[in-house]
């Protein structure tokens, strides 16, 4: 999509998103362009998830208000000293973002993060497609480096989960549990998921990318897309949440908890953990090459998962394993 394109778009949601009408016309001159590019444009934004009322003899709607992320206020808000963050339109994946700076050489200080309105191939673990329609939800991503390699990541997408955990907690009034390895629960309903991606050695540093998707205002078109139980902020705290405000608060909570993980390893976090952990004492399946059931008795200092299935005690570890509740 051309630069012209993607400012156009901007221009026109900064009319809309208000959730009044506005009518082709009107909206065409605004942007000195002709009523089929205006067409156009609102067409390629309903195809990235946005929600659009046309009717005629009235005009543009969207079907729900929203807030625009807005790269000036963010800068605002985030405290001296922090790594930037940068915002974008629609991207692919804001993961994939970050891994093509450091492919081609480019500098990053830890804690930079990337933002966008919506993605195109938004990616979830085990190679499944995130849904990520536009200005709906949040999709974060963040670069970070472990000096010790890829073993010091053992446990990494757990402390994530807790690093958000946290912030539902002290920032919302939220009590989120993990699922483990890598997703976040509230009310036995998904509302966030992670992502972390490494590339480096095993005896050099390593660098990190970790993804966060989290429901902030899911449309009620999101159920033909995602095929499992979820949730968003909006249904859980009944009040509008500051998209920009979150960013910059998920930024420094993350970046805290990274320090805390860099210096002290997994094992710091397994008390936190385990009361966090969404199927604590509960019977479970552990879906692999061949289903492995048991009683979850939480992790073990590097991150694995304790399964009890009454005659032994083993622990797994990521990789392809996928938990569900044996109940």
């Amino acid at each position: 999509m051309s630069k012209t394109s993607l400012l156009c778009q901007r221009q026109l949601l900064q009319y809309l998103v208000d959730g009044n009408f506005y009518s082709g016309q009107w909206l065409a001159e605004q942007l000195g362009v002709s009523r089929t590019a205006v067409a156009n444009y609102l067409h390629e934004l309903k195809h990235h998830g946005l929600e659009i009322f046309s009717v005629k003899g009235r005009g543009y709607k969207l079907a729900q208000v929203i807030q625009l992320l807005d790269a000036n206020k963010i800068k605002s808000l985030q405290p001296a000293g922090i790594s930037q963050i940068l915002v974008q339109h629609i991207t692919d994946s804001t993961n994939s973002q970050l891994l093509q700076r450091l492919q081609t050489g480019q500098m990053l200080e830890p804690g930079t993060v990337i933002v966008a309105e919506a993605q195109s191939a938004g990616r979830g673990r085990r190679g499944r497609s995130w849904y990520s329609p536009f200005g709906s939800n949040l999709y974060f991503s963040c670069y970070w480096r472990l000096e010790q390699g890829v073993p010091a990541a053992m446990g990494l997408s757990l402390v994530v989960a807790l690093a958000v955990c946290r912030l539902l907690h002290n920032q919302y009034a939220i009590n989120a549990k993990v699922k483990w390895p890598n997703d976040i629960y509230v009310n036995n309903s998904k509302l966030a998921g992670i992502l972390v991606e490494l590339s480096g050695q095993v005896d050099a540093g390593c660098d990190v990318v970790i993804g966060i998707g989290l429901n902030i205002s899911m449309s009620e078109q999101s159920s033909q897309h995602i095929d499992q139980p979820y949730t968003d902020l909006r249904s859980e705290m009944m009040q509008h949440i500051d998209r920009n405000i979150l960013i910059v608060r998920l930024q420094q909570q993350l970046v805290n908890v990274l320090k805390e993980f860099s210096a002290n390893g997994f094992a710091h976090f397994v008390t936190e953990y385990n009361q966090h952990d969404l199927y604590a004492n509960r019977k479970v399946s552990l879906l692999g090459k061949s289903p492995i059931v048991g009683i979850c008795r939480g992790v073990d200092k590097q991150g694995g998962i304790i399964i009890d299935n009454g005659s032994t005690t083993d622990v797994y570890y990521g990789g392809e394993l996928s938990l569900r509740p044996g109940d």
